[in-house]
């Protein structure tokens, strides 16, 4: 099923209230307790259709929240793709030029290409870089159980099990065709304390996306350490499903002009045997390589130099 066949349960919230922010950045807030602390940065829409991020940060907004450590800043990246969700066509606000979660490398970022998005991600880019601890909220094609996606590094992965949830924890490198800010500069770098993680908090349009959106961001500032002890304790003890991670071994990038699955996978589909054929690019059989292979995230945007599907196996 496309995703843009699903009902649409979400509806989005009105930016306007937050166009001015106080960061000088448009549609940019920061709440500073002024004591020290970690700068803790939670962005939404880096894609304009995926609203339940949006759904969040008015949530805490509304909430009046106020750190008592560091500083807590909320971000809505790609307004100008969300301003134009239509509902008679809702994937189509994904972005205007290009994906604003590809851009994320100094060679990109100080390049000579235009566009909005790259307008955009260099307006935000000394915000990312200044943020110790970044949660980005997502959304996806299909309704599939939620992922945390921590990249490939051990701190990322800690920080994510401090969360709690959601239950699988996907440890990837990200896609050929440009780097996700969750893997900027320092996020991806061993010897720096910062962390990132990415939530995938199901079907775009679902309500079940809002919810895991709302809980996951709770639970990510608790485990940051900027709220009240007492406040804290009480999120991060709401008891959760033990936590599983993949470990992504590959990602299939699309070679040809023709790339299709050879059966309806959502996503988490384990596949029991090796060299199983589960899709053609164009000549090309994209086979698992190894028994229990886990299928990440498979698209629906089949275009030559995307990702088509991470391949992956439960490690724990």
């Amino acid at each position: 099923m496309p995703d843009d066949h699903y009902r649409i349960e979400l509806t989005p919230p009105d930016l306007a209230p937050y166009a001015a922010g106080n960061t000088g950045i448009p549609y940019v807030t920061t709440f500073d307790s002024r004591r020290p602390g970690p700068h803790v940065l939670v962005n939404a829409l880096t894609h304009g259709n995926e609203i339940c991020g949006a759904i969040v940060l008015d949530r805490l907004f509304r909430a009046a929240l106020q750190p008592v450590a560091g500083k807590l800043t909320l971000s809505f990246a790609n307004v100008e793709a969300y301003q134009r969700f239509d509902p008679a066509n809702p994937t189509a606000s994904r972005f205007v030029d290009e994906d604003f979660n590809r851009l994320w490398d100094c060679e990109t970022l100080e390049g000579d290409r235009q566009s909005a998005e790259l307008r955009r991600a260099r307006v935000l880019r000394p915000l990312v870089a200044s943020a110790d601890l970044l949660l980005d909220l997502h959304s996806m094609q299909q309704a599939t159980a939620a992922l945390m996606l921590a990249g490939l590094r051990d701190k990322s992965l800690a920080l994510a099990r401090r969360v709690g949830v959601p239950e699988i924890i996907v440890r990837d490198a990200g896609h050929s065709a440009g780097k996700r800010m969750r893997d900027y500069a320092a996020f991806d770098d061993p010897a720096s304390p910062k962390a990132a993680l990415l939530v995938e908090c199901g079907q775009h349009w679902e309500q079940r996306a809002a919810d895991v959106a709302i809980d996951t961001t709770w639970r990510f500032i608790a485990a940051a350490g900027i709220l009240p002890r007492e406040q804290a304790a009480a999120i991060l003890g709401v008891p959760a499903a033990a936590q599983r991670v993949v470990s992504v071994t590959e990602a299939v990038t699309i070679t040809g002009d023709r790339f299709e699955f050879t059966a309806d996978y959502r996503g988490l589909e384990v596949v029991p045997r090796a060299g199983t054929v589960i899709a053609r690019d164009g000549g090309r059989e994209v086979r698992t390589p190894y028994d229990e292979c886990v299928l990440i995230m498979p698209s629906r945007r089949l275009q030559r130099g995307q990702t088509a599907v991470r391949l992956g196996r439960f490690t724990s």
